[in-house]
C-alpha cells in the first residue's frame, strides 16, 4: 500500500482517489483550504480516502498527484516545494486558457509545458507526465472504449516512471498501452495534444476518448 495524495478535488481528483482507494492505497484528497466544501463527503468516495489541506497531503504522501488547473499549478506546486521535496510529483494537468465557450483554449507555456514549468521551479522533486491525453473518466477505466488507448509517460528520473508505471497498472492500464515518451522535455508533445480535445468535444460532445497510437 502506498501513500498517495492527490492536488485538486474536482472531477479529475476525486476519480483518480476512488480508483487508487480501490486498489489498496491510502488516498488523501488535498482541499484548497480546510474550508473548501466542493468535494463530496467522504463516504462517498470510500473508506481509505481522507481530506487534508493541500499543504499537509503533500508532506504526509509518498507519491503527490497534481489534479489542480493547469493555468494556476505552476504556482500553486512551487509553494509547497519544501512539501515535495524527495516525492515523485505525477502532472496530470494541462496548462491552457479557456476559450471563449470554457473549452481549452492556446497554451499557457507554448514551446515548454507544465510539466518542464514545474521539474525546473521543483528540482528535488521527481516529476512525471502522464494521463493528460484523455477525458477524466478514461483514466481509471481504459478498458471501456472500444479501441485500445495508449498513456503516454515522460520524466526525467526512470525509477519514478517504474513507480508510476505501476499505479498507471492499478487503474487499468495494460502494459501494452502504456508508452514512455522519454524525458520530461517529451511532455510538451502530450500537453499540445490538448489542443484537438475542444474541437471533438464541440463535435460529438462530453464522450469517453483518449488521443492514442494506433499500430
Amino acid at each position: 500500500m502506498t501513500s498517495i495524495g492527490i492536488l485538486g478535488t474536482g472531477r479529475v481528483g476525486t476519480n483518480l482517489a476512488g480508483k487508487l482507494a480501490q486498489a489498496g492505497h491510502h488516498v488523501t484528497l488535498g482541499r484548497r483550504s480546510p474550508k473548501d466544501e466542493t468535494t463530496a463527503p467522504a463516504e462517498d468516495t470510500g473508506p481509505r480516502i481522507c481530506f487534508a489541506d493541500q499543504r499537509t497531503t503533500a508532506r504526509t504522501a509518498d507519491i503527490v498527484i497534481n489534479a489542480t488547473p493547469g493555468d494556476s499549478s505552476l504556482n500553486r506546486l512551487t509553494d509547497l516545494r519544501t512539501e515535495l521535496a524527495g516525492k515523485i510529483l505525477v502532472d496530470v494537468s494541462n496548462a491552457t486558457r479557456d476559450a471563449d465557450d470554457g473549452l481549452p483554449g492556446d497554451l499557457v507555456y507554448p514551446g515548454s509545458s507544465l510539466a518542464e514549468q514545474l521539474q525546473a521551479a521543483l528540482p528535488d522533486t521527481r516529476v512525471v507526465k502522464t494521463l493528460n491525453t484523455m477525458l477524466f473518466m478514461v483514466m481509471t477505466a481504459p478498458e471501456t472504449l472500444a479501441t485500445a488507448p495508449t498513456v503516454y509517460v515522460s520524466g526525467n528520473d526512470e525509477d519514478a516512471k517504474k513507480t508510476v508505471t505501476g499505479l498507471l497498472g492499478d487503474l487499468g492500464w495494460q502494459s501494452a498501452w502504456i508508452e514512455d515518451l522519454g524525458n520530461i522535455t517529451t511532455a510538451r508533445a502530450t500537453e499540445a495534444m490538448i489542443l484537438v480535445v475542444p474541437h471533438v468535444l464541440r463535435r460529438h460532445g462530453f464522450k469517453p476518448f483518449a488521443v492514442s497510437l494506433a499500430r
